[in-house]
């Protein structure tokens, strides 16, 4: 299922004109996940590739996230991925409540970039049952060279751009 990541409208982001997102169930609670920014890639500030590894504090630059949180749940979990490949994954018992590194396997995460589109693609198994349906959120901090950030998601809550919110939990995949 591929959507379009809308631009918070309190941020502007001359160097990326659209960002389109797809999510995918596989077997085992598993998500494939995508993710195409397409725009003057060069006028980003991305992160060298390097052996991925787990690291905090990835939304702070330019980062890919889904949120996933089984249907009639509180609880959710958090995924981020650097264009890198570096990532984290974190669980919430309730909104920003709980938060404990979730116990996952690395993903496998590929990237291509070209001087117009920068995309990843990840494929990762999460630490949630596999029934019933998920509903998910998938969202992008876009920093640029200059130290501007934007913020995109698959739906904003009016106010500040805060991806944790209900309202960003904007897809509901089936259960398995």
């Amino acid at each position: 299922m591929k959507v379009p990541l809308q631009l918070h409208p309190d941020y502007l982001c001359p160097s990326v004109a659209r960002i389109e997102a797809w999510v995918d169930r596989i077997p085992e609670s598993g998500l494939v996940l995508g993710f195409k920014a397409y725009g003057d890639i060069a006028a980003l500030r991305l992160p060298s590739a390097t052996e991925p590894q787990r690291l905090d504090d990835l939304w702070k630059h330019t980062c890919f996230e889904a949120f996933v949180r089984p249907q009639a749940q509180s609880g959710y979990r958090e995924i981020n991925i650097a264009p890198s490949g570096d990532w984290a994954s974190y669980g919430f018992s309730d909104y920003r409540a709980g938060m404990v590194k979730a116990g996952v396997d690395p993903p496998k995460v590929s990237v291509t970039q070209s001087a117009e589109m920068l995309e990843l693609k990840i494929t990762i198994t999460l630490d949630l049952p596999p029934t019933p349906a998920w509903h998910v959120g998938l969202s992008a901090v876009i920093e640029e060279a200059n130290g501007n950030k934007s913020y995109w998601a698959l739906r904003h809550a009016p106010g500040k751009a805060d991806f944790h919110l209900d309202d960003g939990f904007a897809l509901l995949l089936p259960g398995l």
